[in-house]
């Protein structure tokens, strides 16, 4: 299974971003799927997940009501749109896939990750 993320970039604050992420071989229509992130010189941490259902997207407190995660089965993508954008969103974001996920929050229940795409957030 090969994960491939990509459509970060430089973005003024206020600005928005959809990052992609593309998953190869496996069942991806029976993965949990999930967006992290890792700022500079800090442990990687939970963004925004969604179950195989596709139902209860998750997210963390710090992007509520800016990010949303969603997936296309049929394209074999998970997206995570994100708006109203703040310099401390700036980090690498790494999706991730699942084959169970129990809290979808925790970095160790992802067996399979993408190479992580980078976006920077100026002020």
């Amino acid at each position: 299974v090969q994960l491939q993320a990509s459509g970060g970039g430089l973005v003024q604050a206020g600005g928005s971003l959809r990052l992609s992420c593309v998953v190869s071989g496996g069942t991806y229509s029976w993965y949990d799927m999930a967006w992290f992130r890792q700022a500079p010189g800090k442990e990687r941490v939970f963004v925004a997940g969604v179950t195989w259902s596709a139902y209860n997207p998750d997210y963390a407190d710090s992007v509520k009501g800016r990010f949303s995660i969603f997936r296309d089965i049929a394209k074999k993508m998970v997206y995570l749109q994100m708006v109203s954008l703040k310099p401390e969103d700036t980090a690498v974001y790494y999706c991730a896939a699942s084959t169970r996920a129990p809290t979808l929050t925790r970095p160790h229940e992802y067996e399979y990750w993408g190479q992580g795409t980078l976006v920077t957030v100026s002020s």
